[in-house]
């Protein structure tokens, strides 16, 4: 590799560098457009649910207050999603007498 091969592969490295440099350092990298999040709390709870043979699990998260309903696709060896509750939106709507 001559001289001037070996500066032009360093200058391109410096300027791919500098490119990654600014994308993973802007602020619309960081941002994503998604409401704050508190971190979570979760706690996780199984058991039984109407209609089905399989198990539910139930994840409460409370520091957002929100619950997930899993069960698990045994054909598929995945978790299959049954609901989502905002419970503070539930708390907001039953205080005004809505449900």
């Amino acid at each position: 590799m001559t001289k001037s091969q070996f500066r032009a592969l360093i200058m391109l490295n410096a300027a791919l560098l500098a490119i990654l440099a600014a994308v993973v350092f802007s602020p619309s990298a960081n941002a994503q457009n998604r409401p704050n999040r508190a971190r979570g709390e979760y706690t996780m709870v199984s058991g039984e649910f109407q209609g089905a043979s399989e198990n539910a699990i139930w994840i409460l998260d409370a520091a957002n207050q929100e619950l997930l309903a899993l069960r698990w696709n045994h054909s598929q060896k995945k978790l299959d999603g049954i609901g989502f509750r905002d419970l503070s939106r539930d708390a907001a709507q039953t205080g005004r007498g809505g449900r």
